[in-house]
């Protein structure tokens, strides 16, 4: 049951956190990894060992995709699969602040439905079962109901803003930013910001429990041209990120150009 599985999602968070917050980030052992992949601690690896002991051991029929485990094909033959950023926002980590977050889902058929984003040192958890509603700390949560486009404020890094991504002017949004883009699906779906957009192609493991955080708690959620939101790829990255509020999407949608 999803609501099983997101018990044990918070759960493997909470030791997550024990095990992240132990590390310092700027004294931690850091490297980078290969193909500008990005770069990675000892406190990542310390969490996927965890989450390699822990989580199969509970549903050893599930599938296993990781950012810091190396993938192969047979989670492609599972019904349900885990999808796992031990930290999400790494160089946040290693900078030394808050905005850091643990990324856990679980998604069947290709759609998550139980997911968990925690944030140890800024004490927010974010849950999520298909179904159930979406909570911060407990409390449900919802996004803003903002209208119009440009009277919003929208999570998204500069180049998303380029002009060649859009079809006329750029909208006048206000932009801000957060380096975990877990952390940034979250917000929205709290009502925090009333919107979010990321046009590159991105990792499932990055967005795959802010994608039903957000839809739990009543945004809209999709790939930058508009289509639901699909886990569990050959090759585990999805077409971008547009969330908000139902109006708010729309606009975003509607203003870019078309792929």
């Amino acid at each position: 049951m999803p609501e099983h599985d997101l018990a044990l999602l918070i759960d493997a968070a909470q030791e997550a956190g024990r095990i992240a917050t132990g590390f310092s980030g700027p004294t931690a052992q850091s490297w980078d990894k290969a193909d500008g992949a990005g770069p990675v601690t000892e406190a990542d690896l310390a969490v996927n060992a965890m989450l390699e002991d822990r989580l199969p051991k509970a549903r050893p029929d599930y599938g296993w995709l990781s950012e810091e485990t190396e993938d192969n094909a047979n989670r492609l033959s599972k019904d349900r699969v885990f999808i796992l950023d031990p930290i999400d926002g790494t160089r946040s980590f290693i900078a030394g602040t808050n905005t850091w977050a643990h990324s856990f889902a679980v998604a069947e058929q290709g759609r998550a439905i139980a997911a968990v984003v925690y944030l140890p040192m800024r004490d927010m958890m974010f849950t999520a079962v298909a179904g159930h509603g979406a909570f911060l700390n407990g409390k449900p949560i919802h996004p803003s109901n903002k209208t119009l486009l440009n009277d919003a404020e929208i999570l998204a890094t500069r180049h998303n803003l380029d002009p060649e991504h859009w079809s006329g002017n750029v909208p006048e949004f206000k932009r801000s930013h957060r380096p975990s883009l877990a952390y940034r699906m979250a917000l929205v779906a709290q009502g925090r910001f009333d919107g979010m957009i990321t046009l590159h192609p991105c990792w499932e493991w990055d967005i795959a429990a802010g994608d039903l955080i957000l839809r739990e708690a009543g945004a809209i959620c999709t790939d930058k041209t508009g289509k639901a939101l699909q886990f569990n790829n050959p090759h585990p990255k999805v077409n971008g990120v547009v969330a908000g509020g139902q109006a708010v999407h729309r606009q975003i949608l509607s203003a870019l150009r078309p792929a």
